[in-house]
C-alpha cells in the first residue's frame, strides 16, 4: 500500500507539474498576441530561455534556500519513494519560473535580452526562494511570529502572494527603470495606442493559462490524499467572475475580457482551499474589475508603460487575493476558517515589500552596470530583427 500511495503521489504531482509547465506556453502566447508584430519572436524565445535559466538557478541554488534540499546525492537515494522528491522539485520549479515569465510581459518590446537572463537567475536563485521559504517552509520563525500575534499563520495555498504578487511587484520597478516605449507618450501629453498584434494568439495564451491553472491550484495539495474538489470549484468560480467583470467594466474589449479570467485565478490562489464557491465568485468579480480599472489608470493617467499590465494583474490582484483569503476564508463568510485578516495583511505586505525592494536592487544594479534597455534604433527596428535576426513572418525566402 505504501508503494501504491507513493506512486499515486508521484503521478498526481507530476501531472500538476506538466500542467503548470504548459502554462508557460500560455505566458508566451499571451505576450506574443499583445506586443507588436516586430517583437513576437522575442516573446517566444524569452519565455523558453527564461525557463531554462530558472531551472538551473532553482536546481543548484533556489530549492536549497527554500527547502534545505539539494540534489548532490546518488541517483539511488534520489529515486526513493518513486522519485517523489524529484517531481516535487519539478512542480515547485514551474512556480518559480513563473516569476520571470510574469516580468517578461511588463518589460516587453524594449528590454535587452542578456541582462534579463541575469535578472532571472538572481530572482529565481535567491529572491523568490527567500520568501518561498518564509511562507511555505517556516523559515526565520516569521510564520510562528504572525501566528502568535494574530492567532493564525499567513495562508497562501497556491501562491497569490508567493508567486503572483512577488512577480508583479518585482516587475513594477523593472518597468519604471526601463521607461516607456519610444513614442508611447508625447511631450504634449498624448498617448499613442499600440493595439495587440493578434487577438487570436492573445486568447490562445489566456486559455492555456486558464486550463493549466487547475493544475497550479488543485495540485498544490502535493499529495493525492489532500486533493480537494473545493479548490477546483473555487478556481472555476473565480475565473468566471473575473471574466464577467472584465467584460462589463472593459466594455467588451477582447484584451480586457481575456485577461479577466486570469485576474480572477490570480486572486483565488491563496484561499482556494478555504473559501465557499460564492465567496470565490465575489473575489473573481472584484479582481476582474480591479484589473481593468488599474490597467487603464496606470497606462493613461500615471503613464507607466507596463505592456501586458502585469503589475495590475499579478501584483495588485495577487495582493487582493492574499487579503481576500482572510475575508472569504473565514467561517463567518462561509469559509473553512483557520485564517485571520490581520495575519493575511502582514504576510502579504511582507511579500510585497521583499519583491519591491529586490526589484529595485536587481534591475537598478543591472541598469547601472550594463544597461537594460535596447538602443532607440534597435527598439524602432524591433526586438525580433535586432536580437534574433528574423521576424515572425518573413516576407520572402532568404537569398543564399
Amino acid at each position: 500500500m505504501d508503494t501504491l500511495k507513493s506512486g499515486s503521489d508521484v503521478l498526481f504531482i507530476l501531472l500538476g507539474a506538466i500542467m503548470v509547465l504548459a502554462m508557460h506556453a500560455g505566458f508566451a502566447f499571451l505576450e506574443l498576441g499583445t506586443v507588436r508584430k516586430k517583437n513576437q519572436v522575442n516573446a517566444l524565445v524569452k519565455i523558453l530561455v527564461d525557463f531554462a535559466v530558472s531551472t538551473i538557478a532553482y536546481f543548484f541554488i533556489g530549492y536549497s534556500i527554500a527547502y534545505g534540499v539539494d540534489f548532490f546525492s546518488g541517483a539511488e537515494l534520489l529515486a526513493q519513494k518513486n522519485g517523489y522528491e524529484l517531481v516535487k522539485f519539478f512542480f515547485l520549479l514551474t512556480f518559480a519560473a513563473a516569476i520571470p515569465a510574469i516580468i517578461s510581459g511588463g518589460i516587453a518590446e524594449r528590454a535587452k535580452f542578456n541582462p534579463q537572463l541575469i535578472a532571472t537567475f538572481l530572482l529565481v536563485g535567491f529572491v523568490y526562494p527567500f520568501f518561498e521559504g518564509i511562507a511555505w517552509n517556516q523559515h526565520y520563525g516569521i510564520q510562528a511570529w504572525i501566528k502568535t500575534l494574530t492567532g493564525e499563520e499567513f495562508h497562501d495555498f497556491a501562491g497569490s502572494i508567493v508567486v503572483h504578487a512577488v512577480g508583479g511587484w518585482i516587475a513594477l520597478p523593472a518597468v519604471i527603470l526601463l521607461g516607456a516605449r519610444q513614442g508611447r507618450y508625447t511631450k504634449e501629453g498624448q498617448i499613442a495606442a499600440h493595439p495587440p498584434s493578434s487577438i487570436p494568439f492573445l486568447a490562445l495564451g489566456a486559455w492555456i493559462l486558464a486550463v493549466g491553472w487547475f493544475g497550479f491550484n488543485v495540485m498544490s495539495a502535493q499529495t493525492i490524499d489532500k486533493i480537494s474538489g473545493l479548490v477546483a470549484m473555487n478556481s472555476l468560480m473565480a475565473m468566471v467572475g473575473g471574466t464577467l467583470a472584465a467584460w462589463v467594466v472593459g466594455r467588451n474589449d477582447p484584451g480586457f475580457t481575456y485577461n479577466g479570467p486570469l485576474a480572477g485565478l490570480v486572486a483565488v490562489c491563496a484561499g482556494s482551499d478555504l473559501m465557499h464557491p460564492m465567496g470565490a465568485l465575489v473575489v473573481g468579480l472584484i479582481a476582474g474589475a480591479l484589473f481593468v480599472y488599474m490597467f487603464t489608470l496606470v497606462q493613461n493617467r500615471w503613464k507607466i508603460d507596463d505592456v501586458l499590465g502585469v503589475w495590475p494583474l499579478h501584483g495588485l490582484c495577487g495582493l487582493w487575493g492574499g487579503l481576500a483569503a482572510g475575508i472569504f476564508g473565514t467561517k463567518a463568510l462561509g469559509g473553512l476558517g483557520g485564517v485571520t485578516f490581520t495575519g493575511q495583511l502582514m504576510g502579504s505586505l511582507l511579500g510585497v515589500g521583499i519583491a519591491l525592494i529586490s526589484g529595485f536592487i536587481v534591475y537598478g544594479a543591472l541598469k547601472a552596470i550594463m544597461g537594460i534597455r535596447m538602443s532607440q534604433e534597435e527598439e524602432y527596428e524591433g526586438a525580433d530583427l535586432s536580437i534574433h535576426r528574423i521576424s515572425s513572418t518573413p516576407d520572402r525566402e532568404s537569398n543564399w
